[in-house]
């Protein structure tokens, strides 16, 4: 069965007594809640439920006046006929007041639902739509006429209205799939805001100047033209300018006092507001002051243009000092990381709501979204909006009344199968239609120093097997506190390793004693490597990671032979934390270990506490041409280009024997972000590359007798004294 991993609805989270004495005097203020880490997108001050969507937390609307539709789903409801022939508030202003009384209700209830959002029941569940949404679905023209109502796309504006709503936030960066509606959505944002602000500016960007431009006169401006008299404001210029739309008069909300005033349009206060659009490039909107930039196809910027560096111009004119004055609606699919993909992902990454710095704002100020193409596929949403994720066991059908006679993860995998001979269309799918981040940011085939169609092979097949216990999470502890004594390894979610086999109880904690130091009683049974931390802290809080591998090696006894059994990436609190996890797990494996030496505090620690016998001399060398500190600590270098090429070759070796589809079944390789690591690794800029570091070591350690020095020998000629003769003829003569 599908599992709901896009949101989830939080019971509880705020105590239902706080919420019911707030909703009775109205004191829920729209925007970011610091007492209860919730952003509330309420404009009643009345809240309901609170869910959680990519780990932001959200308070809805209370609910009130749920409407019935009579398809029991949501319906488009055309514009009262009388209404539909006014085109202008010119031509409204030319009707009788007794027929502009008549209408009066109806027009301010669509303002109502602009600002407040709208309830109706879906399936018989009284759903929640912002009035983004509201908008979009009821006075939007796209291509294909008026959009369907999709249960996606009322999550993604939900969470785009938390973003709104959040004074720390710039708006939001969403990863999505193709044809998910993302372009026309937010053409339809902009064309909203637009014609209710004052004296601002709305901007589009996209991958090229052209995708821009056709964005704007095939999406904004056909969006603008459509809308109802009473929310178009009149405009400067042609009817479907090609550069800007440009607002004169405002449609602002109508009251009963401006319908009896008499007050006349052209005497209202101009909005003097504009949409236009950019040519893509790093300098685009620098300087100006904007309140809605769109940021279209924002993962397909190829060089020369960088999406980052657009960014950090861009940011600049989304705030006045530490002030948010506007937003950034960012979205796109991913190109190949090296065509422009990579700096999407990273700006994706750095917009992370669990990660923010003491201002309460992300790296990149955004909010990162991603909602799985299983969610929003053409073909695969029913009747009611609501994604087919099974196949049916009774009659389903679309909203144009087509029938769905198979569930979207099977389409899906099926469209996977038949692709699996072709790795780079494959994983440009995964790409297209991702259900994972990870599948999102699949490069090509060719960009990877390694196999990259074994290390999918393997991430697919691992991610088949997600929720099996194939792979468990946990800690090391001395036993009963007391160090240098047994270890024991105990299961718990926040422990840092993860390891995949333990050895049996016999094989546990095996140490040898020799003159005072402590030697692996498994030394034959596999090796650990390790990419070491010295500093506790960094300035910028963002220092790399301790990163430790443990792989077996070819055994006789009840031992998986060539398989990686732990992983640990993390940087506790204190280096000192770091060195004694280490330790412990060789102390429970009773395996040696291959470290880098640049950062020696780790190996010094092995020392002082006697175990320096576990610290692997570098294998490439002979014991007499270590150095001083190679022979006090051990450990090997990491500056060494021979080092190097054989730490790559080592992973490159273990790929092709070891990893993806083999004759015999797929690699019993199970660490994801080890596959990940491996399948971006560049040799030639390693610092960010932790885990291939020390899974390349442990592999080097646990092979050390290929990196073996062959001693030469050196023949030389001695003279020993003696006399040597010439025999040829009758006398024999003396050589000289």
């Amino acid at each position: 069965m599908y599992t709901n991993s896009l949101y989830k609805v939080l019971d509880n989270y705020i105590k239902p007594n706080t919420i019911k004495k707030n909703n009775r005097y109205k004191k829920w203020e729209y925007g970011y809640n610091k007492d209860h880490d919730v952003v509330i997108i309420s404009k009643t001050g009345k809240i309901g439920d609170i869910i959680e969507i990519q780990n932001l937390k959200i308070a809805l609307p209370a609910k009130e006046k749920v409407h019935d539709f009579k398809s029991g789903t949501w319906e488009y409801t055309k514009i009262p006929t009388p209404l539909a022939k006014i085109k202008t508030i010119f031509e409204w202003e030319h009707y009788p007041l007794d027929f502009k009384e008549t209408w009066y209700d109806y027009i301010d209830e669509e303002f109502n639902k602009r600002e407040q959002g709208f309830w109706f029941n879906n399936k018989g569940v009284a759903t929640y739509i912002t009035g983004s949404h509201y908008m979009y679905l009821q006075w939007s023209k796209i291509d294909v006429g008026k959009p369907d109502y999709r249960e996606a796309n009322r999550l993604f504006f939900i969470f785009w209205e938390a973003c709104k709503a959040d004074s720390r936030c710039y708006g939001m960066c969403y990863l999505k799939n193709r044809r998910s509606g993302f372009s026309f959505m937010a053409s339809g944002e902009a064309v909203n805001l637009a014609t209710i602000s004052s004296d601002s500016r709305y901007g589009i960007l996209s991958k090229s100047g052209p995708d821009a431009k056709t964005m704007f006169t095939d999406k904004v401006v056909p969006i603008s033209v459509n809308y109802p008299f009473f929310f178009k404001p009149i405009q400067d210029g042609m009817d479907r300018p090609k550069t800007e739309l440009a607002y004169r008069v405002p449609a602002s909300k109508f009251t009963r006092r401006k319908i009896l005033s008499g007050e006349r349009p052209e005497e209202l206060e101009g909005l003097d507001t504009t949409i236009d659009w950019k040519n893509t490039g790093d300098n685009s909107y620098d300087g100006e002051k904007l309140k809605l930039l769109v940021h279209d196809e924002s993962g397909k910027w190829e060089r020369p243009n960088n999406i980052i560096n657009n960014w950090r111009v861009t940011k600049t004119t989304l705030r006045l000092g530490s002030r948010v004055i506007g937003k950034c609606m960012m979205g796109s699919t991913c190109n190949a990381l090296d065509k422009g993909g990579d700096n999407f992902k990273k700006i994706y990454y750095e917009s992370d709501v669990t990660k923010r710095n003491r201002n309460g704002q992300t790296r990149s100020g955004l909010y990162s979204l991603f909602i799985p193409m299983e969610w929003n596929y053409e073909g695969y949403i029913d009747s009611y909006g609501l994604p087919v994720f099974e196949t049916p066991t009774e009659k389903t059908f679309g909203p144009h009344g087509v029938e769905i006679d198979l569930g979207v993860i099977n389409y899906w995998q099926n469209e996977v199968d038949g692709l699996k001979g072709d790795q780079d269309a494959l994983n440009e799918f995964y790409r297209q239609f991702p259900r994972t981040e990870e599948h999102a940011f699949r490069d090509e085939a060719k960009q990877s120093l390694f196999n990259l169609t074994k290390i999918y092979e393997q991430i697919d097949f691992n991610g088949d097997l997600k929720h099996s216990s194939l792979v468990t999470k946990g800690s090391f502890q001395w036993l009963n506190g007391i160090k240098d004594t047994e270890v024991i390894f105990v299961p718990n979610n926040s422990g840092r390793f993860l390891i995949t086999w333990v050895p049996g109880e016999n094989l546990q904690n095996r140490v040898i004693l020799k003159n005072g130091i402590k030697y692996p009683g498994n030394e034959d049974l596999g090796a650990f490597g390790c990419d070491p931390y010295d500093i506790s802290g960094t300035v910028d809080k963002r220092g790399s990671n301790g990163s430790l591998h443990g792989i077996t090696a070819f055994s006789m006894l009840d031992v998986p032979p060539n398989h990686f059994f732990l992983e640990y990436i993390a940087r506790p609190q204190t280096a000192e934390i770091f060195f004694e996890d280490v330790l412990m797990a060789c102390v429970f494996y009773g395996m040696p270990i291959l470290a880098e030496n640049n950062k020696p505090r780790l190996l010094y620690h092995f020392k002082r506490r006697g175990y320096r016998g576990y610290s692997m001399n570098r294998p490439d060398k002979l014991y007499n041409k270590l150095s001083v500190t190679e022979r006090e600590i051990g450990g090997i270098p990491n500056s060494s280009e021979d080092i190097k090429q054989a730490h790559a070759a080592a992973i490159e070796t273990y790929i092709e024997n070891f990893v993806g589809l083999k004759d015999t079944g797929y690699g019993d390789m199970y660490f994801q972000r080890t596959l990940n690591d491996w399948s971006k690794f560049n040799i030639n800029n390693r610092t960010q590359h932790d885990a291939s570091i020390s899974s390349g070591l442990a592999l080097m350690g646990c092979n050390k007798n290929r990196y073996k020095p062959i001693p030469t020998r050196e023949l030389k000629s001695y003279d020993l004294g003696i006399k040597r003769y010439d025999n040829r003829g009758i006398v024999s003569k003396i050589m000289k």
